[in-house]
C-alpha cells in the first residue's frame, strides 16, 4: 500500500527567504520551483536520494492557501506534514477505508515550474487530521516520470552536503494510539520499541522505504489522548559529519560540536533551531 516516505512538508510564510535558508542548510539547489494552479500556494522542492523536501508557502487565494495560513497562524513556520508514496491511489484509498480510516477519494493535483516546459501531476489521498492525530498525512501517486523532479544540484563539496533523510521525529503524548495509527492503520513496519531511562524517553521506530518514522514520548508523562501529535524534527544523512558541520557553521547556523551518535558507528551534530525552527540532526553512518 505505502512503499516510501515520499516527501516531508515545511510550511513557510516567505518562500523566497525560506528557499535560501534551506539551500544553505542542505548544500543543494532546489530541484523545482512552482505553483499549484487554483490552490493559492507555491513551493520549492529539493529531491534527495530517498525522499524530497517541500517548502510550501501561501501566495494567493484557494483552499490549500487557506489551510496553510491557518496552520501558520496557529503553529508558526515548521514541519506540517508528510506524504507516503503509493503506486495506486485508488487501491490505497480502498485499503485505508478497510482499515477503519476515512481518506478522501484520490484528488488530482498539478504543479507548474516556469523554468521547465512541463507540468508535474499526481493524485493525493488525504487523511483527516483527527485520524492522523494532528499532522497532515496523505498518500501520493506520482503520474509524472521520476526525471520530472531531478536530484537537487550540489552547491558544496559532496562530502559535506545532505544526501538523504534518515528519520523524522513525531512527538506524541499518547504513544500507544500513535503506534496504532502508523502501524495498524498505515501498515508501516515496526522496527524497534525502546526505552531510554537516562533520557526519560520511549522511542518507537517504524521503517518505510529506507526512512524511519520515529515516535518520541516522555517517560512518566500523563497520557493525553486529546493532544495533537507534533512533527518535531528531521535527521539528515551526510557523508562526513565534520565537513557538514563546518559547512553549515560557515553558512550562519549554530551547530553543536560533532559527537558519537546513539547508534554505534555514527557521528552526529545538531542544530537546535535549524531552518524554519525545525530541530535538525546531521548524521554520518
Amino acid at each position: 500500500m505505502l512503499h516510501s516516505l515520499d516527501h516531508v512538508i515545511v510550511g513557510v510564510r516567505d518562500l523566497e527567504a525560506a528557499t535560501k535558508t534551506w539551500t544553505a542548510l542542505l548544500g543543494r539547489a532546489p530541484s523545482w520551483r512552482g505553483t499549484h494552479p487554483g490552490q493559492g500556494t507555491a513551493n520549492a522542492l529539493f529531491r534527495l536520494a530517498n525522499t524530497y523536501l517541500e517548502l510550501l508557502g501561501p501566495v494567493g487565494e484557494g483552499a490549500s492557501a487557506a489551510m496553510l495560513r491557518a496552520r501558520l497562524d496557529g503553529d508558526g513556520e515548521g514541519l506540517i506534514g508528510m506524504a507516503f508514496g503509493t503506486d495506486d491511489a485508488e487501491a490505497c484509498a480502498r485499503e485505508l477505508r478497510a482499515r477503519g480510516l476515512s481518506p478522501t477519494d484520490p484528488l488530482p493535483g498539478t504543479g507548474r515550474d516556469p523554468d521547465r516546459p512541463h507540468e508535474r501531476a499526481w493524485k493525493n489521498v488525504i487523511l483527516p487530521p483527527n485520524e492522523s492525530r494532528g499532522p497532515l498525512v496523505f498518500a501520493i501517486e506520482h503520474l509524472s516520470p521520476p526525471d520530472a523532479l531531478p536530484l537537487a544540484e550540489p552547491l558544496a563539496p559532496e562530502d559535506s552536503i545532505v544526501t538523504g533523510l534518515d528519520h523524522i521525529v513525531v512527538a506524541t503524548q499518547d504513544v500507544e494510539a500513535t503506534m496504532a495509527f502508523y502501524g495498524e492503520k498505515l501498515g508501516l513496519r515496526l522496527a524497534l520499541d525502546r526505552t531510554f531511562e537516562q533520557r526519560a524517553l520511549r522511542l518507537v521506530f517504524f521503517r518505510v522505504g529506507g526512512v524511519t518514522v520515529e515516535l518520541s514520548s516522555r517517560l512518566g508523562a500523563p497520557v493525553d489522548a486529546s493532544a495533537r501529535d507534533r512533527l518535531w524534527g528531521l535527521a539528515w544523512r551526510v557523508p562526513d559529519a565534520d565537513a557538514a558541520r563546518a559547512r553549515v557553521a560557515a553558512a550562519g547556523f549554530e551547530p553543536t560540536a560533532t559527537r558519537d551518535g546513539h547508534k554505534p558507528g555514527t557521528r552526529v551534530c545538531s542544530i537546535d533551531r535549524g531552518a524554519q525552527a525545525v530541530p535538525t540532526l546531521l548524521i554520518q553512518a
